[in-house]
């Protein structure tokens, strides 16, 4: 349905309004700044630009390369299950490339395309933690997913003018440089990642410049709509002003709990609606987020049951049912400090019903993070930064009452469950050094990450457990 909605777009069928927020941060991206509330595009000029690009031709926007390194320590386990951390310990590295580009035809259209590749594996396989510690890497997910250049994103963006003000973006990934509408509608739609235009963050947003820990870029009480690397097709409609925004998205689920394969929008989708109170550039800004996932799910509550009925293992995936809901709400905070905003600090509050599963993201029910950057700035190091940050993460009655049961999700499971809220530490430094080539910037960026996580997986019988990684990230 929406490859075919893109072809008609792109080839020139009438479409009212344009893409939401200038894309960003995927499953493991690096997010161009939003237009609401923005100190990285600039005011209107006194007189003002006409909306369009600084080119009409095709363009490469940006090309990254992530290396990771992490160690996790071995951790206390009187006993372990088929997704539980390894109790010995691990180490494992991890590489992504991408490269990413953009067009625009006219000055209200646009269009883009992002390959990635990604090489490695999370340690202990990226499972037994709610809060999993390398957000660069793809989930467990389906056996024997290729190692190989895989169609990132590619979607088409329309932008509908409300006004005579202009703001200026600058070149970055998925975000051609030019002049935009500062007041405008927007309609976006292809293969997409959901947290391209929700739940965005300035200091908690990115995986592989700021926090890794999935708990930290990410609400992780938000069920996003994905396939294991964590794309998906869909669109999204959005009203877009300095002031504030609100932008609804739809996008196709998976056919089961973390699965590549994705089911239509009428029988399984995601329904996100967000709404971003911005002041100022330098302001306070508010995201207020609510979701709605209908999918094949399954019920931890039915599950249970059937469990203690059998005398059987609970098997959360034979509950499935068509047509089954499952909603949400989160609540996302940044406030700049000083440094021209480069300091500051921010935190979320996510919560699910928890009643059905967990089914693309993590398995998560009750989030509340907070933390900040500290610029480089104070130590004479403008381009450095310091972040540090904790997450506090809990599991509904019903979920843990089917681990507890010996059940597993696909990220969790023990064989037993002794729950306890799942704790998390981070703090990472961020050594930057900065080149000029063909008028545009390369970032070399290097430094430490240290986790510390009490009760892994929920489970106050295991851990606590340590994670220190070494990260190196090359941008153009």
């Amino acid at each position: 349905m929406l490859p075919a909605l893109l072809l008609g777009l792109v080839s020139g069928t009438s479409v009212a309004g344009a893409a939401g927020e200038a894309a960003g941060q995927g499953p493991a991206g690096e997010p161009p700044i939003e237009a609401s509330g923005n100190a990285a595009q600039a005011q209107s000029p006194a007189a003002p630009a006409p909306p369009g690009p600084d080119s009409r031709w095709p363009r490469l926007l940006a090309a990254q390369y992530t290396f990771i390194e992490q160690w996790q320590s071995a951790l206390t386990s009187p006993y372990e299950g088929e997704h539980s951390l390894h109790p010995e310990g691990d180490h494992q590295p991890t590489h992504t490339i991408g490269a990413y580009s953009g067009w625009a035809p006219l000055s209200w259209a646009q269009a883009y395309f992002d390959v990635e590749k990604f090489m490695g594996a999370g340690v202990s396989g990226a499972t037994g933690l709610g809060g999993i510690t390398n957000g660069d890497v793809i989930r467990e997910g389906t056996a024997g997913i290729k190692k190989e250049f895989y169609i990132a994103r590619l979607y088409a963006r329309f932008m509908l003018p409300l006004g005579s003000d202009t703001v200026r973006v600058e070149r970055g990934q998925d975000q051609l440089p030019g002049f935009e509408a500062a007041r405008r509608f927007e309609f976006k739609a292809g293969w997409l990642s959901a947290n391209d235009d929700f739940d965005r963050n300035r200091y908690g947003g990115s995986a592989r410049t700021q926090f890794l820990n999935w708990s930290l870029w990410q609400n992780t009480a938000w069920d996003y709509a994905a396939d294991t690397r964590g794309y998906t097709d869909g669109f999204v409609l959005g009203y877009i002003s300095p002031q504030w925004s609100l932008k609804y998205g739809m996008y196709r689920m998976p056919t089961v709990a973390n699965g590549q394969t994705l089911e239509t929008l009428n029988r399984a989708r995601e329904q996100n609606l967000e709404l971003t109170l911005a002041p100022g550039a330098l302001a306070t800004v508010v995201r207020l987020l609510a979701y709605l996932n209908t999918a094949h799910l399954g019920d931890y509550r039915q599950a249970v049951a059937i469990a203690e009925a059998t005398g059987t293992v609970p098997d959360i995936a034979a509950t499935g049912e068509n047509g089954r809901r499952k909603f949400g709400f989160g609540v996302n905070v940044e406030q700049p400090l000083a440094d021209d905003g480069n300091t500051g600090v921010f935190a979320r509050l996510g919560w699910n019903d928890g009643h059905t599963e967990s089914f693309a993201f993590t398995e998560v029910d009750r989030l509340a993070s907070f933390g900040g950057d500290l610029s480089g700035a104070r130590w004479r190091r403008a381009e450095d930064c310091l972040g540090a940050a904790i997450a506090i993460e809990g599991l509904s009655a019903p979920h843990r009452d089917y681990l507890a049961a010996g059940g597993s999700g696909f990220l969790l499971g023990d064989g037993r469950l002794n729950y306890g809220v799942e704790q998390i530490f981070e703090t990472y430094y961020r050594a930057q050094w900065s080149w000029t080539l063909a008028q545009a910037p390369i970032r070399l960026q290097l430094g430490p990450d240290f986790q510390y996580v009490q009760n892994p997986g929920f489970n106050r019988d295991r851990g606590p457990v340590r994670f220190v990684a070494l990260r190196v990230h090359l941008e153009y």
